[in-house]
């Protein structure tokens, strides 16, 4: 017969309150030892919770210093408290009665305990009342514009209702069309001289480096579709800069913050696979049969679809010493590239591109213990597989995203604003070089090139 009656409680307890503290406190009062699960911010925002402020360990630390709490452990996806109920001989699991019967099927495995919640508190309320909303300009009209509006909507303490283009007959249409955007700019000084905090960038690659650089002087915080710049100096200027003008400056390159790829590279980090040596990761698209302009094609399948699989190849394997392209031309321009980057102890990184070809958009991870397959569209991480020799040892990950995934990377950059962080654990300045690195070396050598080719005539 057991001595002690174990009673468990799940949450997230963000910005810890009286709230928090009451239902915890009549969660022990059940029993005589209480185990409480902290959400990990992979699985929260899985999950829908994309406005937590402070990181799993900070939360942690917070429930671990409570005198009356007997263990602290984190919970990272959807069956875990059913096998933790097994594994500790859980009595009760008590929650709030806001989730009144959503848990009555862990009645198989313990009782159920549903406690009343403290009326007129929460983190959401404290969240609202000690953050002010953040104003953000868009600059440019592309076709991801509107879907960029739509899901920062989901995020909260976030304002956007102004938008910059050059073309004032485009942001006349697109105020005069949208129920949200009320204020349109074709001057882009004045455009900056108003309100707000922040500027999403997406516009053509070569005007990224001038549009970032008056952001930056202009004291607002940038989120921008990479590349940032097509020049390393440039690149090194804007980083730079930022840093000396405490603004964040981030790539908005929204595979690199989505849950399943931050689990992913969790579990790569638990040596899942032991030791990785090799990463494969596949980007093509066809642009021209989704009517593209023959002007944003010439970009080159480098410049505009590397820093996918290098965001994977980089984060896995880290810097790389050298660089090989094999690439494909058509006018002028690659219209398909493979990459391959050797980095330390023999390690290598492949990755192609394209846009004149098309593959299977797929990614492996391998390792000297298994290998991590993740199906098309591998940079939409969704789902991943964990395989081994002994194939009844997979093990398969899933973290269903809502919207278009972009929500997860608005939230990322919101939140770093709120907390005056000007560094995204998810998304370094250290990563942002070292996925730039690719295409800017790649640039540098086309350029050479083509003047090699032009003194020869």
């Amino acid at each position: 017969m057991k001595d002690k009656k174990t009673v468990i409680t799940y949450g997230t307890y963000d910005m810890l309150h009286i709230g928090h503290m009451k239902l915890l406190e009549r969660s022990k009062a059940l029993g005589d030892y209480l185990i409480v699960g902290v959400t990990d911010e992979n699985y929260d925002r899985s999950r829908g919770k994309l406005n937590v402020v402070e990181s799993t360990k900070k939360r942690v630390k917070a429930i671990e210093a409570l005198d009356f709490v007997d263990k602290v452990i984190v919970e990272t996806h959807k069956n875990q408290k059913a096998e933790d109920m097994v594994k500790y001989d859980v009595d009760i699991f008590a929650i709030g009665d806001d989730w009144v019967g959503a848990f009555d099927y862990l009645n198989e495995y313990t009782h159920v305990e549903y406690l009343a919640r403290t009326e007129g508190i929460s983190s959401t309320k404290l969240r609202r009342e000690n953050f002010d909303v953040i104003k953000m300009g868009i600059v440019g009209v592309g076709r991801d514009t509107q879907s960029f509006i739509n899901e920062s909507e989901f995020v909260s303490n976030l304002k956007i209702n102004r938008i910059y283009s050059s073309d004032f007959l485009t942001v006349k249409n697109f105020t005069k069309n949208s129920k949200i955007i009320k204020y349109g700019h074709d001057n882009y000084d004045d455009f900056l001289d108003t309100s707000i905090r922040a500027v999403y960038i997406d516009t053509s690659l070569d005007e990224h480096y001038t549009l970032i650089k008056k952001a930056i002087l202009a004291g607002k915080h940038i989120l921008c579709e990479n590349p940032l710049a097509l020049n390393k100096n440039e690149l090194k200027e804007l980083l730079s800069l930022a840093k000396k003008e405490k603004v964040l400056l981030l790539s908005a390159l929204k595979t690199a913050f989505l849950p399943a790829f931050n689990q992913l590279l969790t579990e790569l980090d638990g040596g899942i696979i032991g030791e990785v040596k090799e990463v494969r990761a596949t980007r093509t698209s066809l642009y021209k049969e989704k009517n593209y302009t023959d002007e944003f094609i010439a970009q080159g399948a480098t410049n505009i679809l590397s820093s996918y699989p290098s965001l994977l190849v980089s984060k896995i394997l880290g810097k790389s010493n050298s660089i090989s392209f094999f690439d494909q031309k058509d006018k002028g321009y690659d219209i398909s590239n493979l990459i391959v980057s050797q980095h330390k102890g023999g390690k290598v990184g492949i990755s192609l591109v394209a846009t004149g070809i098309k593959s299977e958009g797929d990614a492996v991870i391998s390792g000297t213990k298994g290998y991590i397959y993740i199906p098309a569209p591998w940079w939409l991480t969704q789902k991943f597989y964990v395989r081994f020799e002994d194939e009844h040892k997979t093990q398969v990950f899933n973290y269903q995203f809502d919207g278009c995934g972009l929500r997860y990377m608005i939230a990322e950059f919101t939140s770093l604003i709120q907390r005056d962080k000007r560094k995204s654990k998810m998304l370094t300045p250290s990563d942002m070089i070292r996925i730039n690195r690719v295409l800017l070396e790649y640039n540098e050598r086309d350029k050479k090139s083509k003047e090699s080719k032009k003194n020869k005539k």
